[in-house]
């Protein structure tokens, strides 16, 4: 097993842990991405040994492993403007407080950095997640936004997560931020000036989920290539389009999710337009050694269906490059 296959359990935090363990390895996973909501993962609690240890050996009790946790929900907080109901929906009230938007950014982003400790504490190398954008509201172009607002939105980015950064390298873990419609980096050229707005620090890489370069129509393949040396992370979900009859639009329409009416949608990993096979090529062109995540989502389908018929797919395609094959296929002959 080069690459373990693991299941993001953001999607499933509705259910307990304990649960979500036992149906992911009766469906024979290798480990859990582990969302910091629900009663999943607090990173709260990093400097409590007893509950660090307890979830790793509920891990253990169903053999699996993780290898990497995430925290999108409050990575959202730390640059988003405005902050409001959206993001009071999504946040614990320990987070929220007052509502405050400014108290709001700040105890998000110390969540932050105790989501690199509690990682430290679990063996994890990897934290993935969102940033939030000041200037994601701005996406349209109009009325004009200037030069210096953009700037002064990068800069704000910068402010507010370098210091979470230098958390994340004092404990040795690193943060692979998802590139997704309402961050600072959400497509090719948002990510060139992310990455310069910090300097390129190797703290600071990237979550591959190719489900939102699709419906942007970007190349999620050939973005791969480019980032290769910041690919810190890879979640697999699919993305299903409905362009071209004149009426459903890229945007969404304001339509909520599985509304047939909308441009496109989420669906379970193999049934949309994303090109797998090519994608699985490049990351082994690229040497990508890490975990492969399946962030199953699907409006339309059954979770207790969908989850296990995507390992299936993806353990399908996720084969070994072609010369660790050949070498362990020499190895094996000679000894």
């Amino acid at each position: 097993m080069s690459r373990p296959i693991t299941l993001f359990t953001g999607q499933w935090a509705d259910l307990p842990l304990e649960e979500v363990a036992k149906l992911a390895s009766e469906w024979g996973y290798d480990g859990l991405e582990l969302a910091c909501w629900g009663d999943h993962l607090d990173p709260s609690r990093w400097d409590d040994d007893e509950y660090v240890q307890g979830r790793l050996d509920l891990l253990a009790k169903y053999n699996l492993k993780v290898w990497v946790i995430s925290n999108h929900l409050k990575g959202q907080a730390v640059c988003d403007d405005p902050i409001d109901q959206r993001h009071k929906d999504i946040l614990p009230p320990a987070i929220w407080g007052d509502g405050d938007p400014e108290g709001v950014r700040q105890r998000a982003a110390e969540e932050m950095k105790n989501t690199a400790r509690i990682a430290a504490k679990l063996g994890v190398k990897t934290v993935v997640g969102f940033t939030g954008s000041s200037i994601w509201k701005y996406i349209a172009m109009f009325p004009p936004a200037s030069q210096e607002m953009i700037d002064a939105g990068y800069q704000d980015f910068a402010d507010r997560w370098n210091p979470i950064l230098d958390v994340f390298d004092e404990v040795g873990v690193r943060f692979a931020h998802e590139v997704h419609p309402s961050e600072i980096a959400f497509d090719y050229w948002s990510t060139v000036r992310t990455l310069e707005a910090i300097g390129h620090r190797e703290a600071f890489g990237l979550n591959w989920d190719p489900s939102h370069f699709v419906w942007q129509d970007l190349d999620p393949v050939g973005f791969l290539y480019e980032f290769k040396d910041r690919i810190y992370h890879v979640d697999c979900k699919d993305t299903k389009m409905r362009v071209g009859n004149g009426k459903n639009g890229r945007l969404g329409s304001l339509l909520q999710w599985a509304d047939g009416r909308r441009g496109w949608d989420f669906i379970s990993t193999g049934h949309g337009d994303v090109p797998w096979e090519d994608s699985f090529r490049m990351l082994n062109q690229i040497g990508y050694e890490g975990p492969i995540s399946v962030e199953w989502e699907d409006a339309g389908m059954d979770r207790l269906i969908g989850a296990p018929e995507a390992l299936e797919f993806v353990r399908r395609l996720a084969f070994d490059p072609p010369a660790a094959a050949f070498d362990a296929a020499f190895s094996t002959k000679t000894e």
